[in-house]
């Protein structure tokens, strides 16, 4: 039978249950285990894909389309789990297919209610992923315990032991152990009644995670395990990592909890740990032989989760590179400013990431300008790269009223627009072109030599596209188109050729990254802007190639 893992959250939100259930999932695959992972979410919403990322963070998105949470992209950054609509569910999915149930007559002749058909719901939802081929499905309930939001993911856990048996489920508790600078000592009663309003709901946890800042003292750890009413084993420290994310996992195998939880769930199947590969790119990001510093121009650049995955695949790109990869992030509002430009001049490379609406289009705008006439390595990414026409074409090739039609919908030369499929479209939340979509590469073009294939498949999510109408002019005026649709209609991916490196794509490729296999534009990226702080554009690097992990 499948075993199942629930990871719940206590004391405050933003712990990091995301990570750890990563951290979990990669050392179960390592030891030869098959693990699915997935999210339940507690909010009404359908999907993030209509919030800000000023509330939600960064929207992430999957290859059949869906927008998911964040902690997906920890998911898949961590494990080989394959990903889905149903490793995401929210309380605005579960009360939706429960209410269209009952309005197709399947609840005919009952008062529905939150137990059993809500909660029923949600048990459903996580056995879709105990398949035959899983041995653990991983079950990350989001929100904090004690909010009332998360009360029915609660209650549908606590009940999924009856059905499958307690010995096939293991329940881990993240708390936070916080430390009081004024009194100089860690405290330990949050924990306590964030487990003890857990095991009101009648879920016993049987490990607990406790997030600290400082050492947590053995007499501390056993206080915790007896008024949590655990073994002292199974209190686990998961300090904050002094320099990566990706130290985690080791911190977990240190005090044995991947062990822990073999034995705990019977799997007899499982092997010794062969963690080669994360010890070496650990060792990468401890002793870099280049420093980079990388502008992130974005419109949500102040929310540090808004770009989540751009982060995180411009650190696969500086361990690719043997490469500390800086980050400075730069609300494009303020790349208008003198300052704000004088300091992007200096910069080894400068990222346009995504986004929508007209705040701050006009800085990134300025900031393609900068890096095109002071030869700073660029890469465009979706908004990146349609601020990235529209500056040429006003600058370059004289359309000085260029502009997209989300932002000016009478614009003289509307060289980006809404594609014609978006345009009856009434409904906002899940009706962009999503997900994984083909792209055919120009031979001989950056993207190509970058990718070492001509096909690719990258995840989408954008309305608006490059205006094919005024491609010949953008060729003709030294633009070159280096990716499209199959059908050569859509634009995916523009470069210039008399640049060290400038390549903007449509879609995001930050999504298919990860710290053992780098994506490849952005570790060509990374590469560029270590030959551009050398002040040797053609010189060679010591860029490493993926088989080598």
């Amino acid at each position: 039978m499948t075993k199942h893992i629930f990871v719940t959250g206590g004391v405050v939100s933003s712990l990091g249950k995301g990570l750890t259930s990563a951290s979990i999932g990669m050392l179960l695959e390592n030891r030869g285990l098959s693990v699915r992972m997935q999210k339940l979410d507690p909010y009404i919403n359908v999907d993030p894909g209509t919030m800000s990322p000023y509330q939600h963070g960064e929207v992430y998105v999957l290859d059949d389309g869906s927008e998911t949470d964040l902690d997906l992209g920890h998911y898949e950054r961590f494990t080989h789990s394959p990903l889905t609509r149903d490793s995401n569910w929210t309380t605005g999915q579960i009360y939706k297919s429960v209410i269209d149930k009952e309005r197709h007559g399947v609840y005919l002749g009952k008062t529905v209610q939150v137990i059993p058909h809500i909660t029923n719901e949600i048990k459903d939802c996580i056995k879709r992923l105990a398949t035959e081929d899983v041995d653990v499905v991983i079950t990350e309930i989001g929100g904090t315990v004690g909010d009332i939001e998360s009360l029915p993911f609660l209650e549908a856990i606590r009940q999924f032991s009856l059905d499958v048996g307690k010995e096939n489920c293991v329940y881990i508790h993240l708390t936070l152990v916080p430390y009081l600078k004024a009194a100089r000592e860690l405290k330990t009663k949050p924990t306590q009644h964030s487990v003890g309003q857990l095991r009101e709901i009648g879920v016993q946890p049987d490990f607990i995670v406790c997030r600290t800042e400082q050492p947590i003292s053995q007499e501390e750890l056993a206080k915790i395990a007896l008024f949590c009413n655990v073994p002292d084993k199974c209190v686990v420290e998961e300090r904050d990592a002094d320099f990566s994310i990706y130290q985690v996992p080791l911190d977990l195998v240190e005090h044995k909890l991947d062990q822990m939880i073999v034995d705990r769930l019977g799997l007899t199947k499982a092997k010794a740990l062969d963690l080669t590969k994360w010890h070496d790119l650990l060792r990468r990001l401890r002793r870099p032989e280049n420093e980079v510093t990388i502008a992130v121009v974005g419109k949500y650049a102040k929310h540090k989760d808004a770009y989540k995955s751009i982060y995180e695949a411009l650190d696969h790109g500086g361990i690719a590179n043997s490469t500390n990869v800086r980050i400075l992030r730069i609300p494009s509002e303020d790349a208008e400013r003198e300052e704000t430009r004088a300091l992007l001049e200096k910069v080894d490379g400068i990222l346009l990431p995504g986004g929508f609406g007209e705040r701050g289009v006009e800085g990134k705008i300025d900031a393609v300008k900068i890096a095109r006439e002071y030869e700073i390595p660029f890469f465009g990414i979706c908004l990146g790269m349609q601020c990235a026409v529209i500056e040429y074409a006003r600058n370059v090739l004289g359309l000085v009223d260029a502009n997209s039609t989300e932002f000016n919908k009478d614009a003289e030369h509307p060289v980006v627009c809404m594609m014609d499929s978006q345009r009856s479209i009434v409904d906002m939340g899940g009706t962009m072109r999503l997900g994984a979509q083909p792209t055919s590469l120009l031979a001989g073009s950056r993207a190509a030599g970058a990718y070492k294939s001509l096909d690719i498949m990258e995840r989408h999510r954008h309305r608006y596209e490059f205006n094919y109408q005024y491609r010949d002019q953008f060729i003709d005026g030294g633009m070159t188109i280096a990716g499209t649709s199959p059908d050569g209609k859509l634009v995916e991916v523009v470069e210039l050729d008399d640049h060290p490196w400038f390549v903007a794509v449509q879609y995001h490729p930050e999504f298919k990254s990860k710290p053992t296999v780098p994506h490849p534009l952005f570790r060509a990226f990374i590469a560029a802007a270590v030959r551009h702080r050398r002040g040797a554009k053609d010189s060679k690097t010591n860029e490493v190639q993926d088989d080598e992990y």
